[in-house]
């Protein structure tokens, strides 16, 4: 899949989710690798109501 539609996928009703999505497309999905770049796309397919739970959980439980 093209950055450019990666990016306007990234684009979601919730500005937090906006900044979240963004942030990683721009400064780590090219070095991600295949299977990674691949869960990226699939969570994208996510509603922002189920999205945005699982990226806060899945900060608080990485960042402690």
């Amino acid at each position: 899949m093209k950055l450019t539609q990666l990016y306007w996928q990234c684009r979601r009703g919730c500005l937090e989710l906006d900044l979240l999505l963004k942030k990683y497309l721009e400064n780590d999905y090219l070095n991600a690798t295949p299977q990674q770049q691949s869960t990226f796309i699939q969570l994208l397919q996510l509603e922002d109501d189920e999205l945005l739970p699982a990226l806060l959980l899945f900060l608080e439980e990485t960042t402690g």
